[in-house]
């Protein structure tokens, strides 16, 4: 059964996605702004007039993920390969994704269930054909929780041991003393990774997050903010909207979980433009790939971070401090907490740029830019579980094909000297998931059933 919104939380999620679309317009077009110095540090290897469109408007929303879009024109890999690019700041998600679909932008990172769902006409939109042939970036989120929860007992998820019945033991005492209209989490758009791993959660300690939970649409600027005046008790975001939260900045929240201890080598964001401009401007596609692959692999080497980390601080970019961008770059993560103790965890692992550690990929040759057609079979299965489709599609491995381009990857990759994986599918272990529960691209159906807590029936969603 789905909840129906109050009109009271209707209208703050309006108040919220319109102080985020003021926020964002203060600072719209990056290639103009006196904030961003531009030192181009690679030559040009192709010409712009060899190019269909070189002139091209790119989205980004500020979080700590459009890491490697400022790279790309601070340090001239836009330039290196034959384009002029704007940056355009996105207030949220939902633009990002609409600005490709009516036109506004050329390319835009999107939320990676974006792109599938899109195709198929989840929650009934109507079709439309992005496609993505790279990942922005691995990991780099978390979800975020109040002091009510805390006062409850529930504490960073990896002070658990792993022991999941503990966890869910601890929720179920906030969950049983707290009415539901308190329990309002926000993810930052439907079809998003972020809502994906917030009820996977949830259904692990055997609560549904359908009947159980408002979970609502909030623009990542407005989570702290949201958070602070009530009118939402967790919310899962990209950083630096969790380590903002906490109790040495602003006093909030704490993290109780990164995403990658959800779901390890999860994708976050894919690269979407139109299929049509795939078909349109091939060149200028090859160029607009290949510049984000160079521009993640600088994200991702560790002698680059600290500077990478300084440069999305700019108010052009996030805004927000160096304090709070650094350790999701950097990986030096605090959960925080609200008896004054660190909760530091170093790791690497925290945003995956290009490079993989074995821990999260034993494949040979895969890399974090690499599309895995497999996930977006993942991403389809759990549109299937919460209701936002009626059923698993039929045609599931041709749509992944459709939108996951990673026929069009290898080709690029392979003019660049980079080696790609030979496949297209592999399995997911258990002891990459929270449960422990393996994911088989072979069985997605089966896959679905062997959850007891799943919608049956297409459902209706509210964006607040």
């Amino acid at each position: 059964m789905n909840i129906p919104r109050t009109r009271r939380a209707f209208l703050e999620g309006i108040g919220a996605t319109t102080a985020a679309i003021a926020f964002s317009s203060c600072q719209s077009q990056v290639k103009n702004s006196t904030d961003l110095s531009v030192n181009y540090t690679e030559k040009p290897i192709v010409d712009p007039a060899s190019l269909e469109k070189p002139n091209l408007t790119i989205g980004f929303v500020p979080v700590n993920d459009c890491a490697p879009f400022a790279i790309a024109v601070t340090k001239g890999f836009f330039h290196k390969y034959g384009l002029n690019v704007t940056l355009s700041r996105e207030a949220s998600w939902a633009n990002s994704r609409d600005g490709i679909i009516f036109g506004r932008l050329d390319a835009s990172p999107v939320v990676s269930g974006a792109v599938t769902n899109a195709r198929i006409g989840a929650e009934g939109a109507r079709p439309f054909p992005l496609c993505a042939a790279m990942t922005i970036h691995r990991h780099g989120n978390g979800l975020t929780m109040n002091r009510q929860l805390w006062n409850d007992g529930v504490r960073p998820w990896y002070t658990y041991n792993n022991n999941l019945e503990s966890f869910g033991r601890d929720l179920s005492k906030y969950w049983q003393n707290t009415p539901v209209d308190n329990r309002v989490w926000a993810v930052v758009l439907s079809s998003s990774i972020y809502e994906y791993l917030v009820r996977y959660l949830l259904g692990a300690v055997g609560i549904d997050p359908i009947s159980q939970l408002r979970l609502i649409i909030t623009p990542p600027p407005q989570m702290v903010s949201n958070m602070r005046i009530g009118s939402m008790q967790a919310y899962m975001v990209a950083e630096p909207w969790n380590t903002r939260a906490i109790s040495r900045n602003e006093g909030v929240g704490f993290t109780f979980v990164q995403g990658r201890e959800i779901w390890r080598g999860h994708p976050d964001r894919v690269l979407a433009v139109r299929e049509s401009f795939i078909n349109d401007y091939p060149k200028t596609y090859r160029s607009l790939v290949k510049s984000m692959i160079e521009a993640c692999q600088y994200c991702s080497n560790p002698a680059n971070r600290f500077e990478v980390a300084n440069l999305i601080s700019r108010r052009t970019f996030t805004g927000a401090a160096v304090k709070y961008t650094q350790p999701g770059i950097v990986g030096n993560f605090d959960y925080g907490g609200f008896d004054n103790q660190s909760r530091l965890v170093n790791d690497p692992e925290t945003t995956l740029f290009f490079d993989l550690p074995t821990s999260v990929s034993q494949v040979a040759n895969d890399h974090s830019t690499f599309l895995w057609q497999s996930q977006c079979l993942w991403l389809m299965t759990q549109a299937t579980r919460w209701g936002q489709i009626a059923e698993f599609p039929q045609k599931a491995e041709a749509i992944a094909r459709q939108a996951w381009r990673t026929d069009l990857y290898r080709e690029i990759a392979q003019e660049m000297g980079i080696p790609c994986p030979s496949e297209d599918y592999k399995p997911e272990a258990g002891t990459a998931f929270i449960d422990g529960k393996s994911f088989d691209p072979g069985d997605p159906v089966g896959y679905i059933r062997s959850f007891d807590i799943r919608v049956r029936n297409a459902q209706s969603f509210y964006i607040t």
